[in-house]
């Protein structure tokens, strides 16, 4: 649900893909990349030339061109095809497609519980412990994303059945350094800080926060982004995977906790831009605005990476905008925890060609090259970070770099009707007054009756 906000808004026909694609970047041209490890992979694999793969995903647009130049190098240096097809009905023929028998060998899956399900299914191929311990060794927080790939299999055994490849930062608060200069407000290094941050701009008259949560069908999915990073750094990263599952109800204290700190940020007229009343109407997409005016409406915006997409006309990152990580306690008992999202690469049939993919991915050019363009972080410890295409971008990587957990959006994987639906109106209710308990109640009761 959420994860259309972070790509290309999608094209409405069914594109196909590869036509003859050019190498964006030529090769050995860029001494950023890791030219080596993709003639190392290109040597290992002389044995798929010919041959071809089809890759079904949810990418189209912009976001289609840039996944396409990097499949260009796997074709390349192994001499095998990818027919890359991207859907604007993803989630619904990658599931039609394979109770037919007739899947891809490869799909993009924008979401662990598409992944589950299909696995659970018997849809989805092995990946083998090798991948997951390659995961474990090469990837930052590798275990969280191993976590995130395992499922259980159709015989209810868990294994590695998809394959994590370009990762989304929530974790995020958007300010203007001008700002924060000319005030002579410091970054906040704790969760502490950003608290007391937050009680210094009001008692200087100045508004600390803007946020909006209106999104049309969609109001209120905002205030569960932040209710999810406080879970993470309230509580165990184990509390939040059992709330996601409900083996931690809704309404445990721990949870009601979280909620609350939303509330000590959402819900005070003197921290929010318009008030506590304009919280649930202004758009999520207008929200940011207060950040560019003069006098500053607001100083800081939490939200996720895409945000500047909506930022005025002609800013400038790391110049007109910039962010900072959403801090965690000063204790370290939570670690540097992150919230995000991602995608993962499933394998849907016997074809060598698709199980050679899944190891180019493991390149640190196949990264890389994507990272030396636009819109790609990647948790691999293995890349050249001076590869990214902007300062903005690194400091993005380096979040995945320094995370001790990476957990993923939490309403995402809870069911549709609590996750996109009763969690986000009970938000818009608890910032319009309802007490934390009274929503994490409903909520829980909604849950119950899926059961």
């Amino acid at each position: 649900m959420k994860a259309v906000f972070h790509t290309t808004v999608a094209l409405a026909a069914l594109l196909a893909g590869s036509a003859e694609a050019q190498l964006v970047i030529e090769k050995g041209s860029d001494d950023r990349i890791n030219w080596q490890s993709l003639e190392d992979f290109g040597a290992a694999h002389s044995d798929i030339e010919g041959q071809s793969v089809t890759i079904l995903g949810p990418w189209l647009g912009p976001d289609q061109e840039l996944f396409t130049s990097i499949t260009a190098y796997f074709e390349d240096v192994t001499g095998a095809t990818v027919n890359y097809s991207g859907s604007t009905s993803f989630e619904q023929q990658i599931v039609i497609d394979s109770e037919a028998g007739s899947p891809p060998d490869i799909a993009v899956l924008p979401q662990p519980g598409l992944a589950a399900d299909l696995a659970a299914k018997g849809h989805l191929r092995d990946l083998g412990e090798e991948t997951a311990q390659w995961v474990r060794d090469n990837y930052a927080a590798g275990e969280s994303w191993v976590a995130l790939s395992t499922y259980a299999g159709q015989d209810g055994a868990e294994r590695m059945f998809a394959f994590p490849y370009k990762a989304d930062v929530k974790s995020l608060v958007w300010y203007v350094p001008e700002n924060f200069e000319d005030a002579e407000y410091e970054i906040p290094e704790t969760y502490e800080d950003l608290k007391a941050l937050t009680e210094q701009m009001a008692a200087d008259g100045e508004t600390p926060w803007c946020i909006g949560l209106a999104s049309g069908g969609a109001t209120g999915w905002p205030a569960t982004d932040w209710v999810e990073d406080l879970m993470l750094r309230l509580n165990s990263p184990e509390d939040y995977d059992a709330w996601t599952t409900n083996a931690l109800p809704f309404n445990d204290p721990k949870v009601v906790a979280a909620i609350e700190d939303f509330g000590w940020f959402a819900k005070n007229d003197d921290f929010v831009a318009g008030g506590t009343a304009s919280v649930a109407s202004n758009d999520f997409r207008e929200s940011p605005a207060g950040l560019f005016e003069s006098p500053p409406g607001c100083y800081m915006h939490r939200q996720a990476s895409f945000i500047p997409s909506f930022f005025p006309e002609g800013t400038v990152e790391g110049e007109d905008y910039d962010f900072f990580y959403f801090p965690a306690p000063a204790d370290g008992s939570v670690g540097q925890p992150v919230l995000g999202g991602g995608t993962l690469f499933g394998v849907f049939t016997d074809n060598p060609v698709a199980m050679a993919f899944v190891e180019f991915l493991k390149t640190p050019a196949a990264h890389e090259l994507w990272m030396a363009q636009s819109g790609f972080t990647t948790p691999h410890t293995g890349v050249n970070m001076d590869a990214y295409a902007s300062e903005t971008q690194r400091k993005m990587g380096q979040i995945l770099l320094d995370a001790t957990t990476f957990r993923f959006d939490g309403s995402d994987l809870m069911p549709g009707a609590v996750g996109a639906g009763v969690f986000w109106t009970a938000m818009v209710d608890f910032v319009g007054g309802a007490s934390a308990q009274d929503v994490a109640d409903r909520i829980q009761q909604t849950w119950a009756t899926l059961k």
